[in-house]
């Protein structure tokens, strides 16, 4: 909630706050609140455990405008003008929104400029992707896009490398160059890269492992990956 209104992206129609709620974080919400009009109720914990449908809240809800998703003709846009090397998140029909936030959180920590995920067969935008990205979400560009081979080709012809991590890539993550343009692709948790996806990015990358597990979370990967270029992009 409080990310919410430090962002300033959504309109926040109305919040709901417990009777006498205490706290430096409840505080802000308050003034924050204030200052763009938002009204603030304040209800017992009843009412507030029926309007949260049961759902873990810290005491504050609130109505606000759905997450706000860009097209990808604006993201590329977006790049451009930053005057930066491109840094993209690609997911390929991820299913599960704790991951999924995580590696929102993730790439918005490391710099990313947008995230592009699959519109049909993945997560839904919703609460529990939000929370479990700890705000990133109201920071990050997103885009959903309908056909994935067609959005990483558009990428592809605006000047990126497309780096997909798959425990068959022909080199380890560290060995390729990450300073230039990239979009790093990551797939579903357990199946990975569809087959398409994979004849379509420009380089297939491993995170070697050296126990008995056979592969890492998706969100882990997405982190070595995108802190790796992070890293590389810093030692310029």
């Amino acid at each position: 909630m409080l990310e919410v209104l430090r962002a300033g992206r959504r309109q926040v129609k109305q919040i709901f706050m417990l009777d006498h709620g205490q706290g430096a974080i409840l505080e802000e919400i308050r003034e924050r609140a204030a200052r763009r009009g938002a009204e603030v109720r304040h209800v017992d914990r009843r009412s507030l455990d029926h309007l949260a449908h049961g759902k873990p809240h810290q005491g504050v809800l609130a109505a606000v405008e759905p997450l706000i998703e860009m097209d990808l003709d604006g993201l590329l846009h977006y790049v451009h003008k930053s005057r930066e090397a491109a840094f993209l998140v690609v997911l390929d029909e991820p299913k599960d929104p704790q991951n999924v936030g995580a590696i929102i959180r993730t790439a918005e920590g490391a710099g990313a400029h947008g995230v592009v995920m699959t519109l049909h067969r993945s997560v839904e935008m919703g609460l529990g992707m939000a929370r479990a990205s700890a705000g990133a979400v109201e920071y990050l560009p997103m885009v959903r896009v309908v056909n994935l081979r067609d959005a990483l080709t558009r990428i592809k012809d605006a000047g990126c490398w497309i780096i997909g991590a798959d425990t068959e890539g022909k080199k380890e993550y560290t060995a390729v160059d990450l300073t230039q343009p990239v979009a790093l692709v990551l797939g579903e948790e357990g199946r990975g890269l569809r087959e398409l996806t994979k004849r379509t990015c420009d380089e297939l990358v491993r995170i070697p492992l050296r126990g008995k597990v056979e592969s890492l979370n998706v969100s882990a990967s997405a982190a070595i990956l995108c802190y790796e270029l992070l890293r590389q992009r810093m030692k310029i």
